[in-house]
């Protein structure tokens, strides 16, 4: 299995040098017309002396205006990129991170809420049975452990909920250099 993960792991480093490390070659013909080719076998050996060398561009460069346009008569509306932490993570997935662990917090106060209104129930309950047969008793009362129990962990679910919501996707935010705008929930 690690073996497997390490020939994995290799073969993608491989790649990503080979993908980055392209040229392109540019030449043009006795017609003037434009050549391109990531082959250097497929420039016929006339154009060989001539031929440009370019590296890949990471984005494509934008299009020259044709003649004749103003800028101040033209308007362009450019999409603005979607900005993205330091792993490529964007606002949509902070925001869901957030709306889950929110839908977690109401979750477990309203599991603990309930559980606490029967804890409730069953105590006033035991109080009544006092004159009622012991065994009756033990049983309110074993009841009552299990939702006290039952309530402890709807209260751990509540911390760790809000210790999520408070520090650590802030803490993570931060680290990722993500907008912590992105961590406000919206309305």
């Amino acid at each position: 299995m690690k073996r497997m993960v390490l020939l994995i792991l290799i073969g993608l480093i491989l790649y990503c040098a080979v993908s980055w490390g392209q040229e392109i070659y540019q030449w043009t013909d006795e017609k003037g017309t434009l050549h391109f080719t990531d082959d250097m076998s497929l420039i016929p050996e006339r154009y060989r002396n001539q031929v440009q060398k370019k590296k890949v561009p990471k984005e494509p460069s934008p299009l020259p205006r044709p003649p004749g346009t103003s800028e101040e008569k033209e308007e362009i509306s450019v999409p603005v990129p979607e900005q993205k932490d330091t792993v490529g993570r964007g606002e949509e997935w902070w925001r869901m991170q957030v709306k889950e662990w929110n839908e977690k917090l109401l979750n477990a106060n309203k599991n603990y809420e309930t559980a606490y209104a029967e804890w409730k129930a069953k105590e006033k309950e035991l109080e009544e049975s006092k004159l009622k047969p012991k065994s009756l008793q033990r049983k309110l009362m074993g009841e009552m452990k299990l939702l006290e129990d039952r309530m402890k962990e709807w209260e751990g679910q509540k911390e760790e909920a809000k210790n999520m919501l408070e520090n650590v996707l802030p803490k993570e935010a931060a680290d990722f250099h993500a907008d912590p705008n992105w961590l406000e929930i919206e309305k």
